[in-house]
């Protein structure tokens, strides 16, 4: 699967989450390396580094300063659903490994 260039945006995340459909994902793709820069809504800045395996499963560690001004880590996998328009949306099972460690689920959708 290919996620060079792509656009993603969040339809749906959990409480502790920080995300919301204000945050924009940028993916960029060399061989199984993913990287994506992101920001909007509740961020001023983040950055993701993740693995893709041939199926399109990701392994991912993000970190991001949100606005409070806080540095805020966490680590993830996501599942990729081809939709009928042929967009992704990606299935995300995450946990922060800075503040509380809390865990969560969320949706991010091509744009």
């Amino acid at each position: 699967m290919n996620y060079n260039d792509k656009k993603f945006r969040p339809i749906s995340n959990t409480e502790n989450g920080e995300t919301s459909n204000e945050t924009i994902f940028h993916y960029k793709q060399v061989e199984n390396v993913l990287t994506s820069e992101y920001s909007g809504g509740r961020f001023r800045y983040g950055h993701l580094i993740s693995l893709a395996d041939k199926n399109g499963l990701i392994e991912m560690r993000y970190h991001q300063v949100n606005d409070k001004g806080e540095l805020m880590t966490g680590i993830c996998q996501s599942k990729p659903e081809i939709l009928e328009n042929r967009k992704i949306r990606l299935h995300e099972s995450w946990q922060w490994t800075s503040g509380d460690k809390s865990k969560g689920q969320s949706i991010v959708e091509e744009i």
